[in-house]
């Protein structure tokens, strides 16, 4: 079984071209945005799949579009690459500590998005939360872009944390290893009482 998915994305604001395979492979992430590439490698390294993103977007701007637009792509890449859905396993789940930061991630490949997130940042002074120049805002809205292109049932909640980097890495390889659960395949059926996801 093929599990794999090339999505092209141009816009006025970016383009972007995203392989998938949901297999284990190798994962090459150049977005123009240094820390969205460390946490898509993250995702690829954690969730055993191979993962390539191109990206090209206004940067000059900030990295809001490029972020959402690239998350917009995972989304709908996952569902290409998933196909049916016939014998997945569905759901996944992953607590995953990074030094004083714990991140849950609780996922269901339902057909329905829905994106719950439980995470608070830490702001220095008048200063908005961010990790370096990245405005950690936007992986909120790229999480959203992936729950809702690929229709999927996401939950992220961090109990505790002081760092925003720990924060935010422990989130990205709880979703990596949350999805390696959801996509493997476990049976030869669609895993729903209505015979579709």
């Amino acid at each position: 079984m093929t599990r794999q998915a090339t999505i092209k994305r141009k816009t006025n604001e970016t383009d972007i071209d995203l392989s998938l395979s949901l297999e284990p492979g190798s994962y090459s992430n150049s977005t123009g945005v240094g820390f969205l590439d460390h946490m898509l490698d993250h995702i690829a390294r954690h969730g055993r799949m191979a993962l390539t993103v191109k990206a090209v977007g206004d940067t000059h701007v900030d990295d809001h579009h490029t972020v959402e637009d690239v998350g917009i792509c995972l989304g709908q890449a996952l569902v290409k690459a998933l196909g049916d859905k016939k014998g997945i396993e569905r759901y996944g789940f992953a607590s995953v500590p990074m030094d004083e930061s714990l991140a849950q991630v609780t996922l269901d490949l339902s057909g329905r998005p829905a994106l719950a997130f439980a995470v608070e940042f830490k702001g220095f002074g008048d200063d908005p939360p961010a990790i370096g120049r990245f405005d950690v805002q936007l992986i909120e809205e790229f999480f959203n872009a992936v729950a809702n292109n690929a229709r999927m049932n996401l939950h992220i909640e961090v109990p505790w944390g002081e760092n925003n980097h720990h924060i935010a890495e422990a989130i990205f390889k709880a979703f990596g290893r949350a999805l390696r659960d959801a996509v493997r395949v476990t049976g030869d059926e669609v895993p729903s009482t209505k015979g579709s996801l």
